[in-house]
């Protein structure tokens, strides 16, 4: 059977953009077609400055949503990073094979180590070297595919590169992963600047959609989004970022239907704009609800990830002691 892992980092609350790009998908189709393991990747959210409390809260607010979104434990595994000890194992021996040369030339590290050092906070480390970490998160379950938007592919790629250096000096430990994306909607952009994503930590949220805002404010923001000059509706990304972006959020909460044919039922941005309004706001509405009954029951809520937590110790551990007898460590006794 195919295995999937994914992971999402809790340093913020979950957006349209995260349900869209990655969450909806985890759900309607990931869960049901393969082993699916879905982790909250806290141990990430420990590479720049962070109050502890809020990533305590927002770990557990984020496997709370998940399941209110759908993901069902009887079904994948959902669990906490930090909870299962093997991807801090692994992510040491993957350091060990990794080169800086290429850990410096991520994207994500090059943006984010620019902005701490603008604001005077340093970089930390464990900012070049998570990328082992992800593979590590990845590499531990023998994952086929990786479920992800564009903004992470690169970290797959160096996972499949670690994964076949490894494999070729070593001897055949891993599966070499693929990165899969959804069709449409996989980078919803943020709302009021449609050159951004919408991003979970962005700190201005005016065109942001959180999973758990006031369905009235949805329908605010979503009518305040720019547009674009020029009157006609067409979806062209270069040319009509911030209707195109409509048009892709409508596709993706509307039922699929092809955002180029869309466009060509709607004569004014006014009226698309109240159509993808309530196509969220019919996503939103039963999401929140099931959340509201899963906040009231927290105590559920850790046995579902202790639950998920023993089940991928127990796929994990094999694999990353079979990597480190490969790579030469002595066996406790």
């Amino acid at each position: 059977m195919t295995t999937i892992f994914s992971g999402i980092k809790p340093t913020g609350h979950l957006t349209l953009g995260n349900y869209l790009g990655a969450v909806s998908r985890w759900v309607s189709t990931d869960q049901h077609r393969a082993d699916a393991l879905f982790s909250v990747v806290d141990l990430h959210a420990l590479t720049v400055e962070h109050d502890p409390a809020r990533v305590r809260r927002l770990s557990r607010g984020t496997a709370t949503l998940l399941l209110a979104a759908g993901l069902d434990p009887d079904v994948c595994t959902l669990f906490v990073q930090s909870h299962v000890d093997e991807h801090a194992r692994l992510s040491y021996l993957l350091e060990c094979v990794a080169t800086d040369g290429e850990l410096r030339r991520m994207i994500q590290y090059r943006e984010k180590s620019a902005r701490a050092r603008e604001t005077g906070e340093g970089v930390r480390f464990s900012l070049l070297s998570y990328p082992a970490l992800m593979a590590a998160d990845i590499l531990a379950y023998r994952t086929d595919e990786v479920p992800v938007g564009e903004d992470q592919r690169q970290h797959v790629e160096l996972t499949r590169d670690l994964a076949v250096r490894f494999n070729q000096r070593y001897g055949q430990t891993f599966t070499v992963p693929r990165a899969v994306a959804p069709r449409v909607a996989a980078r919803v952009m943020d709302l009021q600047d449609s050159t951004a994503k919408m991003g979970k930590s962005h700190a201005d949220g005016a065109g942001i959609i959180y999973l758990l805002d006031e369905l009235d404010t949805v329908r605010k923001k979503i009518m305040r989004a720019v547009t674009d000059s020029g009157r006609d509706v067409v979806h062209d990304r270069a040319a009509r970022p911030g209707v195109a972006n409509l048009l892709d959020i409508l596709s993706a909460c509307g039922g699929g239907d092809d955002p180029v044919a869309l466009a060509a039922s709607y004569d004014s941005y006014g009226a698309l704009k109240r159509d993808t309004a309530d196509a969220v706001i019919e996503v939103l509405r039963p999401l929140q609800k099931r959340h509201a009954a899963l906040a009231a029951d927290p105590a559920e809520v850790d046995r579902v990830l202790r639950a998920g937590a023993e089940r991928a110790r127990s796929l994990a551990r094999p694999v990353v002691d079979a990597a480190y007898a490969a790579i030469g460590l002595l066996p406790a006794a």
